[in-house]
């Protein structure tokens, strides 16, 4: 390792200039010890306390890699989910529906031919009451489900590749029919606990008081994201997206919240995985999960995973054998599985604004700086 201090500096700068409020970075390669950095605050309007390693972050689309795929994958050991089983075999709804023949892998390679984002939330709650009980979280899925079967396919299967959120809802409840669990239950007990309960989580309606007063005992807090003008206040501890918030918190694609040592736990056993040592991954799956897949056009996506591209969010030196993500709140991930390398940002960019997205000229700076100076 050289100067990790520049490290620390460009953080600083980056505050300074505005690209985020704070943020936690976290290094660990190989064997070594985790290295954290933090920088500014939890907010600025009204000025929050100072950002540490423990504050708890809305990780945005982060979920759709560390919550569902990693759901997919155990359910696929257990014999219980088939990569290139259809849709319609596991949600019945879809049969006679377009999207009824895309395949689970057509759905993580964003190539089943839905549209990457539609605003369901103002139709599944036009006053912005969040369902609190489950019957009422059971029945915004189910319309949800309704409203997404019922799209028409914008462009056909295979033949392009379209990041899609409706994809990843989809997915979120084939986790739950094949589990017979909510995917909330499922990756707390099977993946969750078995890691030995690090601090990463769905947040339901009813829970968002109490996870914050959770999250302040062990000094870490929660940072929040902006004013949202469907629900009418100022977001934290309560999931940004608003299809996952119309849901009551857990999704597919969006609704977890951790800190940078829970998400490090995670992307630990994708890598541990990867290279062949204990994990609760097989090694196999894991492989095949995270290599960039041939499509018919011009596509970086693995199975759930992103690969690097040019350019990319990674920057210049991490391996073509990399796999990472994004979050729109301000949050990535980049796992070099060659030099055995995790990188964790966590931000909260959108804060006080959605707007702010001077993160994406920061991200390949702060990576290649990282490669440098580790």
């Amino acid at each position: 390792m050289s100067d990790p201090s520049a490290i620390q500096v460009a953080l600083d700068r980056a505050v300074a200039a505005g690209v985020f409020p704070g943020a936690v970075l976290a290094v660990r390669s190989g064997d070594k010890p985790i290295v954290r950095f933090c920088a500014g605050q939890l907010s600025t309007a009204p000025p929050g306390s100072s950002v540490r390693a423990a504050t708890v972050y809305d990780l945005a689309s982060l979920t759709k890699p560390l919550a569902t795929v990693t759901s997919l994958v155990l359910l696929i050991q257990k014999g219980q989910c088939r990569l290139d089983a259809c849709l319609a075999d596991y949600l019945e709804e879809c049969e006679e529906s377009q999207v009824g023949s895309a395949t689970l892998r057509d759905l993580l390679t964003h190539q089943s031919g839905l549209p990457g984002w539609r605003g369901y939330y103002e139709r599944l709650s036009p006053d912005g009451t969040i369902p609190s009980s489950r019957e009422e979280r059971q029945l915004a899925k189910h319309t949800l489900l309704d409203l997404i079967r019922s799209e028409q396919l914008v462009y056909a299967r295979g033949s392009r590749s379209l990041y899609s959120d409706l994809g990843f809802m989809l997915l979120g409840m084939v986790v739950e029919r094949a589990s017979g669990i909510s995917l909330n239950e499922f990756f707390s007990e099977c993946i969750v606990h078995q890691l030995g309960n690090p601090r990463i989580q769905f947040v339901l309606g009813k829970d968002q008081h109490t996870f914050g007063d959770r999250a302040h005992e062990v000094n870490g807090a929660v940072a929040p994201t902006e004013v949202d003008p469907w629900r009418g206040r100022l977001l934290c501890g309560e999931v940004h997206d608003q299809n996952a918030g119309a849901m009551g918190g857990v999704a597919g694609h969006a609704g977890l919240f951790g800190n940078v040592d829970a998400v490090m736990a995670l992307t630990d056993e994708w890598l541990r995985a990867y290279h062949g040592q204990p994990a609760m991954l097989d090694q196999d799956l894991v492989r095949e999960f995270t290599r960039k897949q041939l499509t018919a056009g011009p596509s970086s996506w693995a199975l759930g995973w992103d690969t690097p591209s040019a350019p990319s969010s990674a920057g210049s030196c991490f391996s073509a054998q990399s796999f990472g993500h994004l979050g729109y709140t301000g949050t990535s991930i980049w796992v070099d599985p060659v030099q055995r390398r995790e990188v964790v940002l966590l931000s909260n960019r959108v804060h006080p604004t959605s707007r702010n997205e001077a993160i994406r000229e920061f991200r390949p700076v702060i990576h290649d700086l990282v490669c440098q100076e580790f």
